[in-house]
């Protein structure tokens, strides 16, 4: 098991190998459908005007983690926070890391385009263990709200996390799980 600490240089990003479990500890951005959505769409809007884009977070090697937590408990900092499937974001996902996203974590498989842009980018698809959204949350020991409060368990949140397992399910060649 590798630990790896976010966000990462670019050798420690290239290091990785599809299949090698991983704990990451550092921040990550929650990011669902909607809010790649309004990426997407002011990114897109920013090159047609020639202007820098007005993103919720800087994405230049960050990374985002596909969760919508669940209402938090009395005494907890966070509800469950399991992960949300990966391709509803495909149609979003090369131009974010285009933008200079590092890595994704979610689950579930990913469009052969999709997959090529993590090796175009040298970008790494984490992913991690659904259904276990309570002991994922678990590793979680910082939340802060972001952005989009208005859109409820899809706003932006950053969390910290410590020891989150995962999998490297598509490394920054291009290499990649069987079955994904």
């Amino acid at each position: 098991m590798k630990t790896v600490t976010l966000p990462m240089k670019k050798e420690d990003l290239a290091a990785l190998e599809a299949g090698q479990e991983v704990l990451l500890s550092g921040p990550v951005y929650t990011a669902r459908d909607r809010v790649h959505k309004i990426i997407f769409e002011e990114i897109t809007r920013a090159r047609r005007e020639n202007r820098q884009p007005k993103l919720p977070f800087p994405l230049r090697g960050q990374t985002i983690y596909y969760c919508g937590p669940t209402p938090t408990p009395p005494g907890q900092i966070i509800g469950a926070a399991g992960p949300t499937t990966s391709s509803r974001m495909d149609p979003y996902t090369p131009i974010l890391l285009e933008a200079g996203l590092q890595a994704v974590i979610g689950k579930g498989k990913r469009s052969p385009e999709v997959q090529a842009a993590f090796a175009r980018f040298g970008a790494v698809y984490f992913i991690t263990y659904g259904g276990c959204g309570a002991l994922l949350a678990s590793h979680v020991f910082r939340v802060e709200p972001i952005a989009f409060p208005e859109l409820g368990p899809e706003a932006v949140w950053k969390l910290d996390i410590l020891d989150f397992p995962a999998r490297v399910g598509i490394d920054a060649r291009g290499g990649k799980l069987r079955n994904l």
